[in-house]
């Protein structure tokens, strides 16, 4: 499944520290390669908005993005001011990433009823509308800085999420595997189910499938001396991963040869063009992005 959109780079970064070292950790970001500094909306991390904001003051060239919200805690009129205020600050190099929120206990935290998978998809999808519709109202003020609001993503792995994804979003991201609802442990999807999904989203998105990109959270980026085994915040593997030799596709393992590698075979197996990693994995990656490039 190759697909000819060039390869993006992002990491998903956690703000707490101070001002400079914020700003240098984005700047560090740019350096090693990375396209996109992307901003966890989590309690206990810092606000994602004005987090963009800063990062924007720090660097030139990199994208920013919120990856992703937890928009069951926003408003979607004032979540659209917020975005498009920011959008204008940052010269129109933001992406909204959106989600469902996984984390009850974060909802029981800030007292919001943490309702079923299904209504907060339901929430998702008014909040997506009243953005478009607030973005492309000619009358609404402030205005996002691109004319019908900054790229989407949207981020899940079930079958309500990518279904509004498919409709709605430029840009799909996968993270790998599904998480627990205490958000303790994530469960790897293996390299069956992983394509499974994909499938499942492009048949959904028919003649957009070639305008939508395709995200990859890369859970884990292991070098060598670590290959023996995932680390123990991850929950066994699938069944259909049980028995392979594959590791699961949100898994980088080996040197960065190697792993550009694999980074390859996932954009000719699945169609990902847009790989994002964690903080904890940015440096261990910048060799990957210099190989690939």
């Amino acid at each position: 499944m190759s697909s000819q959109r060039p390869l993006r780079f992002g990491v998903n970064m956690y703000v707490p520290g101070s001002r400079r070292e914020w700003s240098a950790k984005c700047r560090r970001a740019e350096e090693l390669g990375f396209d996109v500094v992307g901003v966890a909306d989590h309690l206990e991390f810092s606000a994602p908005f004005p987090a963009i904001v800063l990062a924007a003051e720090a660097t030139e060239r990199v994208r920013l993005s919120t990856f992703v919200l937890n928009t069951p805690f926003y408003n979607p009129v004032l979540l659209a001011r917020d975005a498009a205020s920011t959008d204008q600050f940052v010269d129109g190099r933001m992406e909204l990433g959106l989600g469902a929120g996984y984390v009850k206990a974060e909802f029981d935290t800030a007292e919001i009823p943490f309702p079923s998978g299904g209504k907060r998809v339901e929430q998702l999808e008014q909040t997506v509308l009243t953005l478009r519709r607030l973005f492309e109202d000619e009358k609404y003020q402030p205005r996002p800085a691109q004319p019908s609001g900054p790229p989407l993503l949207i981020a899940g792995w079930g079958d309500r999420l990518l279904r509004l994804a498919a409709t709605h979003a430029d840009i799909i991201a996968f993270p790998g595997g599904w998480a627990s609802t205490t958000g303790d442990a994530l469960h790897l999807a293996g390299s069956d189910q992983t394509a499974e999904r994909v499938a499942y989203v492009r048949g959904l998105l028919g003649e957009r499938a070639d305008a939508v990109e395709l995200n990859l959270l890369v859970q884990e980026v292991i070098p060598p001396a670590e290959r023996a085994a995932l680390p123990d915040r991850f929950a066994p593997v699938p069944p259909d991963a049980a028995h392979s030799t594959e590791e699961p596709p949100s898994v980088l393992v080996g040197t960065p040869a190697e792993m550009a590698q694999q980074i390859k075979e996932r954009r000719e197996r699945y169609g990902f063009t847009y790989f994002t990693v964690m903080e904890y994995n940015m440096e261990n990656f910048a060799p990957v992005i210099a190989a690939l490039r």
